[in-house]
């Protein structure tokens, strides 16, 4: 079975061949990517490597019901977003797959999560329903066993007594908040901390203006009195996510790839170095869409990952393969 081959990837080889497996699975079985590959003039008989695989614009999943099975979904993860704007949909049938994913991840870059305590500091997101990125946090909660490990949405001070205790008692501390939530912490209170794992995941909400990530980590570094900054990039319409444990250099599991396309050419790929669009293979996403062109701006120097971005105006710069 494909769903039991996708955590096994031992090499790039394997990795290919089942890449192209998963595309001819979903090319059968999921009417939006097969209309989208057929306008593309692509068909499995077509495709015979990773370049030949044509990369769906997530614009797609604000739209359509992106899905290549035909059983009913266990959960329905949506974005957040603007009032009034259209959300993303990522309809999962397979809940095991993303719990999979999202373990044997953690396991490969930090350990087991029975090894931690989790603080989630996580406001925009507690505060709507259907985040895949709370579902991923609670489990992990759970998974560490730890009547310590919990959630925060705005009680600050709590937070701060609770990290600083835990720090200080040599108990390793992850904690996961979103970019401006953490902000608002370290304005709170300064801290210096030996043994947490302080893990961005990106965003201002509209709470705070953007910046860039070599400033956020600065700020960051500072106030919580670490040497580095880690980042998680997941998104909604995925079923894996990359770390970075500092500088902005982010690694993914087997199952996992990234490709970067020409910004003005969505359907040509660029060499190392060069900047572009994100292209992410995720096989775990089996029953949704494997090959996905986001909206984000990145490069490849060396296998290692930066990602640098949004596209300006992305709605139309960075899925540019909508005008088909």
């Amino acid at each position: 079975m494909l769903e039991k081959r996708i955590f096994e990837i031992s090499d790039e080889d394997e990795f290919e061949a089942l890449a192209l497996e998963v595309f001819e699975h979903q090319f059968s079985n999921n009417k939006v990517y097969q209309k989208f590959c057929e306008l593309l003039n692509r068909k499995p008989g077509d495709v015979t490597t990773l370049k030949n695989i044509p990369f769906l614009p997530i614009e797609f999943f604000k739209t359509k019901k992106v899905i290549s099975d035909d059983r009913i979904p266990q959960i329905t993860f949506t974005s957040s977003g603007t009032t009034g704007s259209v959300t993303s949909k990522h309809h999962v049938t397979d809940l095991r797959l993303y719990e999979e994913s999202f373990l044997k991840t953690f396991n490969r870059f930090y350990g087991k999560p029975s090894d931690y305590t989790f603080l989630a500091l996580l406001p925009s997101y507690l505060e709507r329903k259907g985040s895949s990125l709370i579902y991923m946090a609670d489990h992990l909660i759970k998974s560490s066993g730890n009547k310590d490990s919990g959630f925060y949405l705005d009680d600050l001070d709590s937070l701060s007594e609770k990290l600083n205790k835990l720090d200080a008692g040599g108990k390793k501390v992850f904690l996961i908040g979103v970019s401006f939530a953490l902000l608002d912490l370290i304005e709170k209170r300064q801290f210096h901390l030996e043994n947490t794992v302080i893990m961005e995941t990106g965003g201002m909400k509209g709470r705070r203006k953007e910046m860039i990530r070599q400033e956020l980590h600065h700020h960051l570094k500072n106030g919580f009195g670490v040497e580095k900054i880690h980042s998680e990039y997941g998104m909604t319409e995925l079923l894996s996510q990359a770390y970075s444990k500092g500088d902005g250099v982010f690694d993914c599991p087997p199952w996992m790839h990234m490709l970067i396309r020409d910004p003005e050419d969505a359907l040509s790929l660029l060499p190392d170095g060069k900047t572009g669009g994100i292209n992410v293979i995720d096989l775990a996403n089996l029953n949704s869409c494997s090959f996905i062109a986001t909206q984000d701006l990145g490069r490849i120097n060396n296998q290692e990952i930066e990602i640098l971005g949004r596209f300006d105006n992305s709605d139309v710069r960075g899925c540019n393969l909508l005008l088909l």
